[in-house]
């Protein structure tokens, strides 16, 4: 088996056993099926080409014997060009076993891509459904709730015309305002009994409590939220590059979203075939060797940066996980939940509950996979920091 050969399995082996840490034991698991998938098939590869090399190798054990005692020349001679028949074949096997490793790898590269860009995907619609700006500015803005708009119109009416003052379009809008503004003009109203302010006031305190203490939360998990879909968009087009890149070249030419929508998975496998078949018959070829050894880094290079796209991926999910645990102390941190729990909006508990299961997701689902530091290097470059 060659260095590179040899190198390229360890990699393999020891991404294999890095992702399978804290992997969940659930057999549906892509991810997780995937990479025992993939085990599985470098295995059966390795079993192959390691009992053909054997046969071989022990064909050049005997030929070596028989050399040492033969004293015929027409005999050794026939011995050697049989040796050097039998060098030929071990250096076919080396070039077909290390072909079939990048083929291997290739695809599982590609499908490892096509779980990311899917968990991509829905990480954006979560993030498009929870960064609606008019739903969280209802949360947070008492003049959309019914019980606050009907005191304000109450007020309108109970006003003094000499003292009182209605708030223009702008400040209107802006809740700070509006709720000083009405709070003044309720303990203002002279045709209203102390009793009548007290109970309009109980009408919506628990709205203006809310309101008030949880604009400015709402508002944050709003614009962090828009980031943190922003930071998806680019992660999205990273992923659609690295695709790109990976499928430069085996000439497929199509991106990895019309890939995806169209279902051409197997447009991919049948360019990757022409290629490795290219590859297998240049490097049979001792002028074209340089050739051979140019394609199969161009395969092999756009798979090394698969794994570093992965870190990129891990610090994404990293980062939402903590903002969203963040999330969940705002949401939560509201001390007046249970005295209000009638006026406060179905929508908030809903939030709650969809930032809970959100954070679960980013602990499950969208599980950032371990490969910083030595493992990386381990992955890289083959290198066990115990050997």
């Amino acid at each position: 088996m060659s260095g590179l050969t040899q190198k390229v399995l360890i990699a393999i082996a020891l991404l294999l056993g890095i992702w399978l840490q804290g992997m969940p034991s659930d057999p549906k698991d892509e991810m997780n099926e995937l990479l025992l998938e993939l085990n599985e098939e470098l295995q059966q590869s390795q079993y192959f080409f390691e009992k053909e090399n054997s046969l071989l190798l022990g064909q050049l054990v005997t030929i070596k014997a028989t050399l040492k005692t033969t004293t015929t020349l027409e005999l050794k001679v026939s011995l050697l060009i049989e040796r050097d028949n039998v060098h030929e074949l071990l250096r076919i096997n080396g070039i077909a076993e290390a072909s079939e490793i990048s083929k291997i790898r290739y695809l599982k590269g590609l499908q490892i891509m096509k779980i990311l860009y899917e968990k991509t995907l829905t990480l954006d619609h979560h993030f498009t459904s929870v960064a609606t700006f008019n739903d969280i500015n209802k949360l947070s803005n008492p003049n959309q709730y019914p019980e606050f708009i009907k005191m304000r119109e109450d007020m309108k009416g109970q006003q003094d015309k000499k003292t009182g003052f209605q708030l223009t379009s702008i400040l209107g809008d802006n809740i700070y305002a509006s709720v000083a503004h009405s709070l003044i003009s309720l303990f203002n109203t002279p045709s209203t009994s102390k009793k009548e302010k007290e109970d309009q006031l109980k009408d919506v305190e628990c709205i203006l409590d809310f309101t008030l203490r949880m604009h400015n939360d709402l508002n944050t998990i709003y614009f962090e939220t828009a980031f943190l879909q922003k930071s998806n968009d680019n992660v999205s087009k990273e992923l659609e590059q690295l695709f790109t890149d990976y499928t430069k070249p085996i000439k497929y030419m199509v991106s990895l979203k019309e890939c995806r929508n169209n279902d051409d998975w197997e447009a991919i496998k049948e360019k990757l075939t022409v290629y490795l078949d290219e590859l297998d018959r240049v490097a049979k070829v001792d002028s074209e060797r340089f050739k051979a050894h140019k394609m199969q880094i161009n395969l092999e290079f756009p798979i090394d940066r698969l794994l570093q796209f992965i870190i990129l991926y891990n610090n994404h999910i990293d980062q939402g996980g903590k903002f969203y645990e963040k999330f969940g102390i705002m949401l939560n941190s509201y001390e007046h939940e249970q005295q209000c729990a009638s006026k406060i909006p179905v929508a908030y508990k809903k939030l709650k509950d969809n930032v809970a299961i959100t954070i679960e997701k980013f602990n499950t689902a969208y599980k950032p996979v371990e490969i910083n530091g030595s493992k990386m290097k381990q992955i890289l470059y083959g290198i066990n920091e115990f050997d």
